[in-house]
């Protein structure tokens, strides 16, 4: 993936002129840029072709080793085909290349040759949660006792501090039992799941883990996520949800890691 990592460089500002040489290298239609020649200043539009198409063909390799699930669901000729439109429409801006791809969720979820599998995108999601997840800072997770021996008087009150690899995504279909069925090598069963599943990403230790939550826990955490009080965490879910267990959704959470520190809130 050289002639990747290259143009990673290029856009992040090593060349000095992303300007006018990425949109270029990206983009077939485009023609040679100038500043581009070959000895004694002959054109080199046969070696630039080669160059970009190298560049393309290493940027999807990256999007497909990113989302192995969803390049798997789709078949790979159906997944480099779109790869392609993205790389073409999104060029890359950090010059890590774990990075690159981060908008290809959001562009499955509008590519119209997409449109029959509406769940699709948020698979895609869950993969990109997976990625960034591996990828996070390491921390110590909160230990259960620590919940436990917090005064239950001002536990209503209290905030949770996230672990750096937690991640929560939320779907309208039952993307979580897709993402998983397709993740691994073996065959894939008719899948029976219609309702919405969410999925909690983390990485306690050396693993990454995804967990399908129940119903409600979503909401209760993703109030947690955004620094909402316990108590107003719980109330929130418990509106939204009436199946929602404040219970098992504690046992979810401290079971995955998905925290670091408890707090009071001020």
């Amino acid at each position: 993936m050289r002639a990747a990592r290259e143009v990673l460089s290029a856009t992040a500002g090593g060349l000095g002129y992303p300007e006018r040489f990425v949109p270029a290298l990206l983009d077939p239609g485009r023609a040679t840029p100038a500043l581009v020649a070959g000895p004694k200043g002959k054109a080199a539009n046969k070696r630039f072709n080669v160059y970009r198409n190298n560049v393309t063909v290493s940027l999807i390799d990256a999007l497909a080793a990113a989302f192995p699930a969803t390049m798997r669901i789709t078949g790979e000729t159906f997944f480099r085909a779109m790869a392609r439109f993205h790389v073409r429409e999104t060029p890359p801006t950090s010059p890590l290349l774990f990075e690159y791809g981060r908008d290809f969720p959001a562009f499955i979820e509008r590519y119209e040759y997409a449109q029959s599998m509406p769940w699709l995108s948020d698979v895609a999601r869950i993969e990109r949660a997976w990625l960034d997840a591996y990828h996070a800072a390491d921390a110590p997770v909160l230990p259960p006792h620590a919940l436990t021996s917090f005064p239950a008087e001002t536990l209503g009150d209290a905030v949770f501090d996230a672990h750096p690899s937690t991640r929560l995504v939320c779907s309208a279909y039952p993307a979580v039992t897709i993402f998983s069925a397709n993740r691994e090598s073996g065959p894939v069963g008719r899948i029976e799941v219609r309702q919405p599943e969410s999925a909690l990403i983390t990485r306690p230790a050396l693993e990454v883990e995804v967990r399908r939550l129940p119903p409600g826990a979503d909401a209760f955490l993703c109030s947690l996520l955004s620094a909402e009080s316990f108590g107003s965490a719980a109330a929130t879910a418990s509106a939204r949800c009436p199946e929602f267990d404040l219970a098992n959704a504690i046992i979810v959470m401290l079971g995955a890691g998905a925290f670091t520190a408890i707090r009071h809130g001020g």
